[in-house]
């Protein structure tokens, strides 16, 4: 859980920004390694949470002034290009959640959250006037946290992530993942592997097993994953 890999949709900022020199600019902000700029817009990058969170951070500050930008050629103007609207809709979104409420963000390993979600579920029990939501890419899910009721409730969103994060460190601590690679088997090897994994299941049930397309993570006590994995 130290390092964790994602892939960035950089094709929402072309239109305002030359992407070879934003790139160059991320990489000035951040100690993360970046793969080769794909002509789709793509980019993978790889390195630890917190940098993955400043680049998050560095990349909504510059889709905010992208929004800002938009409004007031709007405000000078009716007809703004409807594929600039497109690409700039995850700004506006943004923009629209942080309004007016109380808002936190955590980053976790995607795994780990599921993790904590299965066997850890009330770290995310908020009372009603406090809403979390996610977003995963990948490795990386995002959280984002809302004071959005209208009583007195100032710093409950950071508390609230507070007690994520305090229990996400403990976690990291203490848990292994190992994978099991589906890259070198036929549709039958994987399908036998998957069939295996939830035979062997009950026997481990403080392990989590979490199924993709083209690996299995399995996920928890470090002893109790390796005598899982190899009985599998």
């Amino acid at each position: 859980f130290s390092s964790v890999t994602c892939v960035l949709n950089m094709s929402m900022f072309k239109e305002q920004f030359i992407l070879e020199d934003l790139i160059q600019e991320m990489k000035k902000s951040t100690d993360l390694r970046f793969g080769p700029l794909q002509s789709n817009g793509h980019i993978s990058v790889q390195g630890s949470f917190p940098d993955i969170k400043l680049l998050r951070d560095f990349l909504l500050l510059k889709a905010k002034s992208i929004s800002e930008k938009d409004k007031r050629e709007k405000g000078t103007s009716h007809q703004t290009p409807r594929k600039r609207q497109q690409q700039h809709g995850l700004a506006t979104d943004m923009s629209n959640f942080a309004r007016g409420a109380e808002k936190q963000v955590v980053v976790l390993d995607t795994d780990m959250y599921h993790y904590m979600k299965s066997f850890f579920p009330r770290i995310f029990v908020v009372n009603d006037d406090t809403v979390i939501f996610d977003i995963t890419d990948g490795d990386v899910t995002t959280l984002y946290i809302e004071n959005a009721g209208s009583r007195s409730g100032g710093g409950r969103a950071l508390q609230v992530k507070e007690k994520i994060e305090k229990w996400s460190i403990k976690l990291h601590k203490i848990l292994h993942k190992e994978r099991i690679d589906f890259k070198q088997h036929t549709r039958d090897e994987q399908q036998r592997y998957r069939r295996v994994c939830e035979s062997v299941k009950p026997h481990y049930p403080r392990v989590l097993i979490i199924f993709y397309d083209t690996h299995i993570d399995v996920i928890g006590n470090p002893s109790e994953v390796f005598e899982f994995t190899k009985k599998v």
